[in-house]
């Protein structure tokens, strides 16, 4: 994912994911399916996010599923820290190749407004 934003290449986030797979975020209804994924993650791009970095602090490893908890930090294109948080994402393994799931995250930041 990060190479992926470092080039602003939507798609190859979206191919990270399964092609049924979810997007969970905050005050949106989910997101699925891999095209609705990458309109989503273009978006993201479009609004000046240039790097998603995911930092791990736990995974399990349960047969053809794993489960990953960390935090991550989204920035601008000027390198400033525009969120903070923490995330789950449920890999699945399909066709031998591991895809991502489902994808979840919430901001740590006070809500402002």
């Amino acid at each position: 994912m990060r190479t992926c934003f470092a080039h602003g290449d939507a798609a190859g986030a979206a191919a990270l994911y399964a092609e049924t797979g979810q997007l969970l975020p905050i005050h949106s209804a989910p997101i699925r399916g891999r095209a609705a994924i990458q309109a989503f993650w273009q978006g993201c791009l479009e609004m000046g996010i240039s790097a998603f970095h995911r930092q791990p602090t736990d995974v399990d490893l349960l047969g053809t599923t794993v489960n990953e908890v960390g935090s991550y930090t989204l920035c601008g294109r000027n390198g400033a820290v525009l969120d903070i948080g923490k995330y789950v994402v449920i890999w699945k393994q399909q066709a031998g190749k591991w895809q991502i799931h489902r994808d979840i995250w919430t901001s740590s930041l006070a809500a402002t407004g």
